[in-house]
């Protein structure tokens, strides 16, 4: 079963590559249909991607977050699959331009990544760890369909000041993406939020200190400002469109 790993993970490079390519074509060549195949295609690559998790979390005997390839793996899979949920509520299929990029970009770098299973130290043995990486799975997830939606956006905004048909007829109204994109923040940051009380208190059970101010923990928090920053303009201030769009872009950076 271990080494069903790698074709499989080669598999869904290739679905979410296919993806891309058939929703750039679908804006290219002006076919809308076309965006209902990319949409399948999509699919097929996150059906390949939960199988590989399914996998992974039999090798392990349990939930697959114990490194950088299994959080790749779960990170691509939350990225996906809540666009798939979003592409149909709110009909943004043309988006997939934009989001499938990510998971593209993720899934090539997984195929350089070591995959083999080895023991957690011991200091990451704890039950902390499921409700750590799961909320910034879902956070990270949600904040990069934000960012791909903010692009769209953006693009959007350009095509209409140019007066570009293509791009006005297949991406959804400005409004549309605006709301998506503040939404999934709405989602993201709450559990971004999970994330950061967790993993402080997992680190005061494991190491003996809350906070130690390593890159990671500083990134974390300096994204999590961000993201209240979005929240509180938009709110107290009332920005909207553009000025938005580039705050969640910043704050996926």
């Amino acid at each position: 079963m271990e080494a069903l790993q790698l074709p499989l993970l080669w598999a869904m490079l290739c679905a979410y590559v296919g993806s891309f390519m058939l929703y750039g074509f679908s804006i290219w060549a002006m076919k809308p249909e076309i965006k209902r195949i990319a949409s399948l295609v999509a699919i097929v690559g996150w059906v390949i991607n939960t199988v590989l998790l399914i996998i992974r979390a039999i090798l392990l005997k349990g939930i697959p977050l114990n490194n950088g390839f299994e959080f790749g793996l779960c990170f691509v899979f939350a990225l996906v699959l809540t666009f798939i949920v979003v592409e149909r509520k709110f009909d943004l299929s043309a988006v997939g331009f934009f989001v499938m990029p990510i998971a593209v970009a993720l899934s090539g770098w997984l195929v350089t990544v070591d995959m083999s299973i080895q023991p957690l130290m011991p200091a990451l043995r704890s039950y902390w760890l499921t409700f750590h990486v799961s909320s910034a799975v879902i956070a990270y997830g949600t904040f990069a369909l934000s960012f791909a939606v903010s692009v769209a956006y953006l693009f959007k905004e350009h095509a209409e000041s140019r007066g570009s048909n293509r791009m006005n007829e297949i991406l959804p109204k400005r409004q549309t993406l605006d709301e998506v994109s503040y939404k999934m923040v709405f989602i993201g940051l709450p559990f971004l939020t999970i994330m950061l009380v967790t993993g402080a208190v997992w680190a005061e059970y494991a190491w003996g200190t809350f906070w130690s101010w390593d890159p990671k923990e500083t990134w974390a928090l300096i994204t999590w400002l961000v993201y209240a920053l979005y929240l509180h303009v938009r709110f107290i201030v009332g920005w909207k469109g553009r000025r938005a769009a580039i705050l969640s872009i910043v704050g996926f950076a």
